[in-house]
C-alpha cells in the first residue's frame, strides 16, 4: 500500500511537513509502523499551490522517496498553502511516473492508499465507464488514476463527495459482477486548491489507517512551548495516513466510513456511503 499527507494552512516551506517531524512522510518511506508495508519505496510524488496560480505544480519519481537529492532541493525552497505529499508501495501495477500520486486534472488532485481487489480483472469495464473524452488524460495504469478518471466522470467538479459516492458504488458493483466479495480499499484526498475533501472506506468495512491534526488552537493550549504552532494560522490542518509523531493530543482517527472537508470558516466531517449508478 502506500502512505500520504495532506496540508492546509499558512503557507510553509515543503522541509516543514516532509523532513522535520519525528516520523515524518520521508521516515515514512523507511519505517511505516501502520501500513501493509514498512517500506514504501516504489515512487513518490508531490503537487503544491501557490496563491498565483491556481493549477498545481506536479513533482513524481520512481525512485524512493528517502534518497532523492531533487525533492530535497525542492522542499528547501518551495512554499505553499496546500500541498499533497505520497510515497507508493506498489500493489503490482509498474513503477514508473505515471504510476505515481498525486494525480492531476486541470486544478484538480487527487492521490489514494489501498487498492481494488483484482483489479486486472475488472479494469476494462472501469474503463469503459470512463468519459470518453476524460479518457484520453489517462497516462497510467493503476487502479487509484483509475478511480480519479471515474470520480471526475460522476461529477467530481460539480460535486466531489457525491462523485467520490457514485466511483465507489461503480466500483464495487462491477466487483460483485466478477465474483469479488470486498472489491474496494480506500483512503482518498482531493483538492481543488482551495478545500480538501478525505475519505476512508472499504468494502469489508476495515479501512487502512487515516488521521487529521486537532485543531491549532486547543493544540496551543497544550503544548505551547512548540515553534510551529505559534507561527500558524488556527485553520491550519493535517491530513495524514499515520500520525507524523507522538504528540499528546495532536492526532484524531477519521472514523471508518466518514470523509471529512478542510476549508476556510470551518471544517466538516460526515459518515460515507457508496451510492449506486
Amino acid at each position: 500500500m502506500c502512505r500520504w499527507l495532506a496540508y492546509a494552512g499558512t503557507p510553509v516551506l515543503l522541509d516543514t511537513v516532509l523532513y522535520k517531524p519525528v516520523h515524518s512522510l520521508i521516515d515514512q518511506s523507511l519505517h511505516a509502523r501502520m501500513g501493509v508495508e514498512t517500506t514504501n519505496g516504489d515512487g513518490f510524488g508531490v503537487g503544491w499551490y501557490t496563491t498565483e496560480d491556481d493549477t498545481p505544480a506536479v513533482f513524481r519519481d520512481t525512485g524512493p522517496a528517502w534518497s532523492n537529492r531533487n525533492l530535497r532541493e525542492i522542499a528547501d525552497h518551495v512554499r505553499s498553502p496546500l500541498f499533497f505529499a505520497h510515497i507508493r508501495a506498489s500493489t503490482g501495477t509498474p513503477v514508473q511516473q505515471t504510476n505515481c500520486h498525486p494525480f492531476r486534472h486541470g486544478r484538480w488532485m487527487w492521490m489514494h492508499n489501498g487498492g481494488i481487489t483484482d483489479f486486472h480483472r475488472i479494469r476494462r469495464d472501469l474503463a469503459l465507464a470512463v468519459d470518453p473524452e476524460l479518457f484520453l488524460d489517462l497516462e497510467g495504469s493503476t487502479d487509484s488514476e483509475m478511480m480519479f478518471y471515474l470520480a471526475l466522470t460522476f461529477g467530481l467538479e460539480q460535486d466531489p463527495p457525491g462523485a467520490v459516492a457514485r466511483m465507489v458504488g461503480m466500483v464495487e458493483r462491477t466487483g460483485h459482477e466478477h465474483g469479488v466479495e470486498f472489491p474496494l480499499q480506500m483512503t482518498v484526498a482531493v483538492t481543488d486548491g482551495e478545500q480538501v475533501w478525505a475519505f476512508r472506506h472499504s468494502s469489508q468495512g476495515a479501512s487502512r489507517s487515516l488521521y487529521y491534526s486537532t485543531q491549532v488552537e486547543a493544540l496551543r493550549a497544550l503544548h505551547p512551548d512548540i515553534e510551529f504552532l505559534q507561527e500558524v494560522s488556527d485553520e491550519t490542518r493535517l491530513i495524514v495516513s499515520e500520525p507524523l509523531g507522538d504528540l499528546p493530543g495532536a492526532w484524531n482517527e477519521v472514523p471508518e466510513s466518514s470523509y471529512g472537508v478542510v476549508r476556510p470558516g470551518g471544517d466538516t466531517l460526515l459518515s460515507f456511503a457508496p451510492q449506486p449508478v
